[in-house]
Parts: structure tokens; C-alpha cells; sequence
């Protein structure tokens, strides 16, 4: 390990272009800024060509101060992330199901354009892969449909998220039959969804599992895009449907009472929140296009 005060004495020299400059600057005499130079290149082999007060960096020297600049910009990167200081810049990691994720991302990419500073990372994960990041420090936010058992972790009512009966635009729901003629597309949670609301709509029902499947995909921009046009039926989480940029080409079945997921805000319960993914949360709290559907307590 190269001792830092020799490399800021030299990196001196070479930004100054001079001994006496460089002393003058460190506040230190010249023959101590000398003899740091003569310690380094002791360990590294001649690092100036010297030409009476005048030098010019030989290619050991010019890797060294390549090398001490590197270290310098780690060391404020560092002093940055543990001051946490500035709450407008810096980087935010969020990991999300991909319905909400709709609805947030674009959110958060207004936020990046007002404050360039900001570096937004945000990932479409479900509930397992999100625990894991959260826990694996790979993201400082998640959120989970379910409420996580894990005392690593802390967890907070976030958002609600309603689940909806969609269906091609011009068609309806009176009954099962209707739902059979039209055919089910599904998706990763689809079967769990559809099977939960529409035992609240149709509670004698004979189950999803009998009805015809016309589809799947697990791209949630995409569940959509097959009932847009006429191939069949889905049930999916609110954020997801508003989403769609078809809107006219769906059309949302009144189901009775709301059947209602609780998203969960999770990080690890070790440390708390950076002040900046504080500052970001309530942000999007403040957006008048998602507030209200956010959780406020």
C-alpha cells in the first residue's frame, strides 16, 4: 500500500509543475515533498525526468498519477454514499411486480428528468425474487404482494392494488356461460386471481381450471394485448390494465365488492431507508396520478 501522504505530494508536483509550488501548496518545505517523491520512486523506479527546475513525467509517473486520481474519485464517490447528503442525486434500486412496476417506473423516469442527478434502477421481479434482492442488498426497495415472514426484513402497507374482470370492448359478463364463450388468458398469477375474484362475482362457480384457456403470456404489458382483440378474457391488477395504451379496446366488468391486494414495501430491517430513497417515496406519494391509490398512514 502506497502511503497517501507521498501520492498527494507527488500528484501536487505533477498538477503544479513544481516543488516549491507543490510545498507551498501542502504546506510543507520542499525537501519533504522531495523525499516523498524519492520514497516513491524508491518502490516504483524513476517517475520525473528532471531538467533543472523543470520535469516531465516519465511513463511510471503518468500510470501513478493515473492511479492517484482513481483513488481520489473512489474516495469521494465513497464519502458521498456514507454522507448521503444529497437526497436528489445518486442512484435509487427499486425491484417491483410488474403491474405496480407500470405505474411507478414512469414515475420515477419524471423524477430522473427533473433531477438529472438521479439514476433510477428498477427491475420487474415477482414476490421470491424480490425478497432475495432485497435480502442480497442487490436493491434497497421492494415490493411484495404478500407480507414477508422474514425478520430481516421490514415491511410497510404501500399501495392497494384491485383486481379486475377484463374483457374485449363490446362484449359482457352475465354469466359463467359468457365466460366459457369467451375463453380465459392467463398469466404467471392468473389462475390465483381470476379464481379469488370470481368467486366473488359467480360464487358457485365451477372453477377456472374448467374453463377454455385461449392464451398466456408472462409479459404483463402483453396480457392485455389478445383481449384488445377479441381472443379472450383475463382478470389482472388494476395498475396493469390502466397501463394499456388500448384502452378503448377493452372494456372492465363490474365485479361487486373490490377484491383488494395490500402491496408491501420491504427493506432490510438492519439499517434504515437512505434519506434519498426517502425523499423519492414520498415523491411519488405527492403525484397526484398515483396517490390515490398509495397507502398513506
Amino acid at each position: 500500500m502506497l502511503n497517501p501522504q507521498w501520492l498527494r505530494s507527488f500528484a501536487c508536483v505533477a498538477e503544479l509543475g513544481g516543488f516549491t509550488r507543490a510545498a507551498n501548496q501542502l504546506g510543507l518545505t520542499q525537501a519533504a515533498v522531495s523525499q516523498h517523491v524519492q520514497h516513491l520512486e524508491a518502490q516504483l523506479g524513476p517517475l520525473l525526468i528532471r531538467r533543472g527546475r523543470q520535469f516531465e513525467l516519465m511513463p511510471a509517473g503518468a500510470a501513478l498519477l493515473d492511479y492517484y486520481n482513481e483513488v481520489e474519485a473512489s474516495h469521494k464517490r465513497l464519502q458521498a454514499r456514507l454522507s448521503d447528503a444529497s437526497v436528489d442525486s445518486g442512484e435509487v434500486s427499486l425491484i417491483t411486480p410488474g403491474s405496480v412496476g407500470l405505474a411507478l417506473y414512469p414515475l420515477l423516469l419524471d423524477l430522473q428528468r427533473a433531477h438529472p442527478g438521479l439514476v433510477i434502477r428498477h427491475r420487474f421481479a415477482p414476490d421470491p425474487e424480490t425478497r432475495a434482492a432485497v435480502l442480497d442488498k442487490r436493491y434497497e426497495l421492494g415490493l411484495v404482494t404478500l407480507r414477508p415472514d422474514d425478520a430481516r426484513l421490514a415491511a410497510e402497507p404501500f399501495a392497494e392494488e384491485p383486481l379486475e374482470l377484463v374483457v374485449p370492448a363490446g362484449e359482457d359478463v352475465k354469466g359463467w356461460a359468457d365466460l366459457e364463450r369467451l375463453g380465459f388468458i392467463d398469466h404467471p398469477d392468473g389462475q390465483a386471481m381470476a379464481t379469488r375474484l370470481l368467486a366473488r362475482h359467480f360464487p358457485a362457480n365451477p372453477g377456472v381450471l374448467s374453463l377454455p384457456q385461449h392464451g398466456f403470456s408472462n409479459q404483463v404489458s402483453l396480457i392485455l394485448e389478445p383481449v384488445a382483440r377479441g381472443l379472450g378474457f383475463t382478470v389482472i391488477p388494476r395498475h396493469a390494465r390502466e397501463a394499456f395504451a388500448q384502452a378503448r379496446a377493452i372494456r372492465v366488468i363490474e365485479c361487486g365488492a373490490p377484491v383488494v391486494d395490500t402491496l408491501w414495501l420491504i427493506h432490510r430491517a438492519e439499517w434504515p431507508l437512505s434519506s434519498r430513497a426517502i425523499w423519492v417515496l414520498n415523491e411519488i406519494r405527492r403525484m397526484q396520478t398515483f396517490s390515490r391509490r398509495v397507502v398513506i398512514d
